[in-house]
């Protein structure tokens, strides 16, 4: 069964990443729900929702290439020299390569995850609750500095994201917060209710919004073969080795994702590679970077959340909060407590890898065929979705009401120009942020000294001051240095 789960992930994230704007996350946020209802075990369902995951990294190429939309934020840096390589009647051979450079991004980071998340999960073994609020305060300095291009805009997401975790009774002083005097928000927001919200029903808004757009489907090119040559490929193997290691280095930093990795990646390569200055005019090796860096990126971002319980990327927060929703906390002891999940996802990237390549490479013709698909066509199958998974599990028409306020919410939020990603990181790590502070506190008796106690607490204090403070002082530095070199 988990086979065809794999294969069925592998299949539905293509399609998923192929359409623009439908992505990874509300892929995941529609299928968690009705993988939950249908009684899946974990296992199961994590491999589902994995392969949903590694398929959209790949689907998202798609779009890039053949319409120059990207499928998602990870595919960005894809347009810059798959669309003009198909502008140049490549459109085939750029599929058929992007497909091979995500195989190969995809594979190093997952070989990566195999060998360093069971070291690093003895490491965290080390951490107690004071180090795991340094963790994540280390986790909302890198996502504001490293996700998007308006740092300022993505903090004021990760304080909303926070301030919405807060909602509901304060276990330990039986305080109401943001309850507005409302029972129903006593429990707080319920975690499916909000990514179903905030994901997928904003998404249908957007999408009834550009219903009377002209499809840009009618100035896609012609595909011709798709079976990229081997000296095509071994002209791009430097590119793809090197991309999948910074690929996957970005992905395993918390709150960072494929979007960072696959811009590291493509500035890395044009700096080391791009002699005769054809990045961005259709050069093969600025088309293999970004896509092993994305897909490896994706892989990495496991890493943290199988071993520290800390999302590497707004998809893996959803997959944090599909494993709670199963009552398993991902953390150190999960190697051990339940190696079932764990070695599952693992042994499930492997073989779903492989069922993507060869999905991808002959497939590539069928799937872009999905991109004549008028988008507003899909709002009603995304709405059934959304509605039955909110009531199957709720079975309360409230739910269903604050599912399509926080839509509303997050309708507003992307018009004016806010990701949605750290909103959810925010959600997501507030609540774990407030529970260890919580904690730490008890075990000094209120002494705050406790959150500096250890050198794994004060190294990530350091880190993340340095993340923080660097972009702004190394610009300042280094035109003074250049001057005085001069």
């Amino acid at each position: 069964m988990n086979l065809g789960l794999a294969f069925m992930g592998a299949l539905l994230g293509t399609l998923f990443g192929a359409l623009p704007g439908i992505g990874p996350i509300n892929g995941i946020a529609i299928l968690m729900p009705l993988a939950y209802t249908l009684g899946l075990p974990a296992e199961s369902a994590l491999i589902l929702l994995a392969g949903v995951y590694t398929g959209s990294e790949y689907g998202g190429r798609m779009s890039s290439i053949l319409l120059n939309v990207p499928g998602d934020a990870g595919a960005v840096m894809t347009t810059l020299d798959g669309h003009p390589l198909a502008k140049k009647g490549l459109a085939g051979p750029a599929l058929g390569l992007s497909a091979v450079s995500s195989f190969v991004g995809a594979t190093i980071a997952i070989i990566g995850l195999t060998l360093f998340a069971p070291m690093l999960a003895k490491v965290a073994v080390m951490f107690g609750p004071a180090e795991f609020f340094a963790l994540m305060v280390f986790a909302f300095a890198s996502m504001a500095v490293m996700m998007g291009k308006d740092p300022i805009k993505t903090g004021i997401g990760a304080v909303l994201g926070v301030l919405i975790a807060m909602v509901g009774v304060d276990s330990g002083t039986g305080v109401l917060r943001y309850t507005f005097g409302m029972a129903e928000l006593y429990d707080g927001v319920d975690f499916v209710v909000m990514i179903i919200g905030l994901f997928a029903i904003s998404e249908i808004l957007l999408m009834l919004e550009h219903a009377h757009h002209k499809d840009s489907s009618d100035k896609m090119p012609p595909i011709g073969r798709v079976m990229v040559s081997l000296k095509e490929v071994l002209h791009c193997k430097w590119a793809m080795l090197r991309s999948g290691v910074i690929g996957f280095i970005v992905g395993v930093l918390p709150g960072t994702g494929a979007s960072v990795a696959s811009a590291v990646a493509y500035t890395t390569e044009k700096r080391l590679s791009d002699k005769d200055n054809t990045f961005g005019t259709g050069n093969m090796r600025g088309l293999a970077a970004p896509e092993a860096g994305n897909n490896a990126a994706a892989a990495g971002s496991f890493v943290p959340m199988l071993t520290l319980g800390i999302p590497g990327s707004g998809t893996t927060a959803v997959l944090l909060g599909a494993l709670m929703l199963y009552n398993i906390t991902p953390g150190p002891m999960m190697f051990s407590e339940r190696p079932e999940v764990a070695g599952g996802l693992i042994a499930s990237l492997y073989i779903g890898n492989i069922m993507l390549l060869l999905l991808n490479l002959p497939l590539a013709g069928v799937f872009a065929k999905v991109l004549t698909i008028p988008r507003w066509t899909l709002v009603p199958g995304i709405a059934i979705l959304a509605f039955v998974g909110v009531y199957q599990l709720h079975s309360n028409l409230m739910a269903i009401y604050m599912m399509l306020v926080i839509g509303l919410f997050g309708y507003a939020l992307r018009k004016l120009g806010f990701s949605l990603a750290p909103v959810i990181l925010g959600y997501v790590l507030g609540g774990l942020m407030e529970d260890n502070l919580r904690r730490a506190l008890s075990i000094s008796g209120g002494d705050p000294g406790i959150l500096l106690q250890s050198g794994i607490s004060v190294g990530l204090w350091i880190a993340a001051v340095l993340l923080l403070v660097l972009p702004w002082l190394v610009p300042k530095v280094l035109p003074r240095k250049a001057l005085v070199d001069a």
